[in-house]
C-alpha cells in the first residue's frame, strides 16, 4: 500500500455526536480524545511517520461557552498528562509539537505541560506527532507576510523557501493527506494552508469519534489507490 508520510487530521462532529446521544457537549470532545489514542496507534501500525491533528482554532475558545471551554482545557491537561507518561513515546522515538498561540491563551499549569512534552521529546526524530492548538492557517500565513516585511527583505529574494521559514509550521513537511470527519466537505480557517497545497483530500461523513482504526486504515487505502501527478 502507498503510504502517505504526513497525514493532518481535521476531527470536526465531537459535539454533534455528543447531542445526538443526549450528552454535554465536552463529552463528546472525551471521546475524541480517546479515538484520537486508537487512530495514533494505528498510524504507527501502518509506519506513518507524521501526523498532525487540529485540536482547536484560534476561534474556539474565545467563543464558546465557558463551561465547555473550561471542560476542554481539563481534556487537554489530562490527555497530555498521560502522553508525559508513556512509556511508548520514548521507546518509538516520538517527536511531539505543539503548534499555534497556545502559549498566550491557556493557563500556565497547561502550558508548562506542554513545554515538558516538547522538552522531553525534542531529540526524538524517528515518529512526530503535531497538535494545532489554537491555531489558525490565515493567521499563520499572516504572521509570515509580517515577519518577511519587519525583516525588510526585498520582493525579489521572497521564495517559496522564504515563506515556509517564516510559518509556525517550517519545520514539518507537505501535507500528503488531509481528512476531515463530520460530514462537511470543506476546509477551515485555512488549516494548513501552505503545506496542504499539493495535498489528497478525504471527507468522512463519520463524526470524530466514530472514525475509528478501521475508517482511519480506508482513507489510507483510498489515498494509495489515487496517483498524484502534481500538475503534470
Amino acid at each position: 500500500m502507498n503510504i502517505p508520510n504526513h497525514i493532518a487530521i481535521v476531527p470536526d462532529g465531537n459535539r454533534r455526536w455528543a447531542r445526538e446521544r443526549g450528552l454535554q457537549p465536552w463529552e463528546g470532545h472525551e471521546a475524541g480524545a480517546g479515538n484520537t489514542e486508537e487512530i495514533i496507534r494505528e498510524a504507527r501500525r501502518l509506519g506513518i511517520r507524521e501526523i498532525s491533528f487540529w485540536g482547536s482554532s484560534l476561534e474556539n475558545l474565545a467563543k464558546r461557552p465557558v463551561l465547555e471551554t473550561k471542560a476542554l482545557l481539563r481534556i487537554y491537561t489530562e490527555y497530555f498528562g498521560k502522553i508525559l507518561e508513556d512509556e511508548d513515546i520514548v521507546r518509538e522515538e516520538v517527536r511531539i509539537r505543539f503548534i499555534g498561540h497556545w502559549k498566550e491563551q491557556f493557563p500556565a499549569p497547561l502550558r508548562k505541560l506542554l513545554e515538558r512534552i516538547e522538552e522531553k521529546t525534542k531529540h526524538h526524530g524517528r515518529h512526530f506527532l503535531n497538535f494545532f492548538l489554537a491555531y489558525s492557517g490565515v493567521d499563520d500565513m499572516l504572521g509570515a507576510v509580517r515577519g518577511i516585511v519587519r525583516e525588510g527583505m526585498s520582493p525579489e529574494k521572497v521564495d517559496e523557501g522564504t515563506i515556509k521559514s517564516h510559518l509556525m509550521t517550517a519545520e514539518l513537511p507537505p501535507v500528503d493527506l488531509l481528512v476531515r470527519t463530520g460530514g462537511d466537505a470543506h476546509l477551515s480557517a485555512g488549516f494548513l494552508m501552505w503545506d496542504a497545497a499539493d495535498a489528497q483530500l478525504v471527507f468522512s461523513d463519520l463524526l470524530y469519534p466514530d472514525f475509528g482504526p478501521k475508517a482511519f486504515s480506508e482513507a489510507i487505502s483510498e489515498y494509495g489507490r489515487r496517483e498524484r501527478r502534481f500538475g503534470k
